[in-house]
């Protein structure tokens, strides 16, 4: 099929890949002239293992190329996928104007039948949205027919060539039976049963996304709330989760506590569903509740490390390893240590971070106020604590007497609960866990 693929950010340019290494023609379309320019020569904008290899290969094959001017490769379509962005504004609604923009830039090259897919995180109503804009704008002229399609991305950073080329379900919404088919041609290299392609209608897809997402999120800051009441009661958070996720009903995904989540998904799909309640006159007050413990959970390591050293941390130097929301991606957006780097700065605390992919990113949000050091073992080497913020492997694999004789520091929080604390406490550490105590 020929495909084309508007927007190349983390969603469109994994799909257009992979989209692309499955046989289909696809042209992936971008207004930042730099990014495409980069893409074309195979160079990405953002992090994500395999993806790098997966673009030059599609490349070089033909199947896949970039372009600012998407008229020719629209007219010519079989499916058009908008994979814009969608940024929160300042209520927690979603911004839809990238999306409508391109719903507008598509009407005026369309030609025949074309299935015009809503990748794109979106509210509950943007696909009829779209489908008047196309209606009214294409729709006129003779021979022109689209059909608007709701099929929500549920990709894991870090994993997400995994999670396209073999998804545990594909969620679509439409009611064409001509949609579906195109759907169901498009994603068959990639289902082994037809089972796992969801088909509903077009509202109930737009609301599993955010659903599914909002759930996850509810799961953490639920795991979070426990984590707090074990360190206050002398309760392990370790066994609790072992407790619980060994029951059928629940299972054990999403329930290891730690300083919060982050990212580009969880927590804008989160203020975007509290923002549809509203719309709707319905009050979601778990979500309320989901949110507000995932801001406290984001201090937590600085007002651990200030009741430790005291408030005033001017002349104390704390090492953060990790800086991204989570292992393999440089994604820094809502990460948890920007708001640990921040009130860390603002009690007087030198900080130096390291992130084996982040660092650019990083020093994009945080500027030069931090120190960005080349090896965990440069921001260990003059810490008065260290402070475990993402679990990347390498994290994971570091013995504890690896750790001390990189520093002099003894003094450990574990904001992830990757560490052993026993082997810690035997080489000389004072360990600080989340729910550990």
């Amino acid at each position: 099929m020929n495909v084309v693929v508007i927007g190349s950010g983390y969603v469109g340019l994994v799909a257009g890949a992979c989209f692309a290494h499955s046989g289909n023609q696809v042209t992936c379309v971008d207004i930042d002239v730099r990014k495409v320019e980069r893409l074309r020569k195979g160079e990405l904008p953002i992090y994500e293992p395999g993806l790098d290899r997966l673009v030059l290969d599609n490349l070089a094959a033909g199947r896949l190329s970039f372009t600012t001017d998407g008229s020719l490769a629209i007219a010519a379509a079989d499916a058009v996928f908008i994979a814009v962005g969608t940024p929160p504004q300042e209520d927690g609604s979603a911004d839809l104007s990238h999306v409508l923009a391109v719903a507008t830039e598509t009407a005026r090259h369309v030609q025949g039948f074309t299935v015009v897919v809503l990748k794109s995180t979106v509210p509950i109503g943007t696909c009829d949205k779209v489908a008047t804009i196309l209606r009214e704008r294409a729709e006129v002229r003779q021979g022109v027919h689209t059909i608007v399609v709701s099929n929500p991305e549920f990709l894991k950073e870090g994993a997400a060539l995994d999670d396209f080329f073999h998804p545990d379900r594909v969620v679509i919404g439409t009611g064409s039976e001509r949609a579906r088919a195109v759907m169901a041609e498009l994603y068959a290299p990639f289902v082994r049963d037809r089972d796992q392609l969801l088909f509903m209608d077009i509202r109930s897809a737009e609301l599993t996304k955010y659903a599914a997402n909002a759930m996850l999120a509810t799961r953490i800051s639920f795991m979070n709330e426990i984590a707090n009441l074990c360190d206050d009661v002398g309760a392990n958070v370790d066994e609790v989760r072992r407790g619980i996720g060994s029951d059928a009903r629940i299972g054990a995904h999403f329930l290891f506590a730690g300083i919060g989540y982050g990212g580009s998904c969880f927590p804008k799909d989160v203020k975007a569903l509290m923002n549809t309640g509203r719309d709707a006159g319905h009050a979601m007050e778990i979500l309320s509740a989901v949110e507000s413990v995932n801001d406290q959970q984001k201090a937590l390591l600085a007002r651990r490390v200030m009741a430790r050293f005291g408030e005033d941390l001017t002349g104390k130097t704390i090492a953060l390893l990790g800086l991204a929301f989570k292992p393999d991606t440089d994604d820094m957006r809502e990460a948890p240590s920007l708001t640990l780097v921040r009130k860390l700065l603002r009690a007087g605390a030198t900080v130096v971070g390291y992130d084996p992919v982040a660092q650019h990113t990083a020093r994009a949000e945080l500027g030069t106020k931090v120190r960005y050091a080349n090896t965990w073992q440069d921001a260990v080497a003059a810490a008065d604590a260290i402070l475990l913020v993402t679990e990347w492997a390498q994290f994971r694999a570091l013995a504890a007497a690896e750790l001390a004789s990189a520093t002099p520091c003894r003094v450990v929080f574990d904001g992830r609960n990757i560490w052993d604390a026993r082997a810690l406490r035997a080489a000389g550490f004072e360990y600080h866990g989340v729910g550990r105590r």
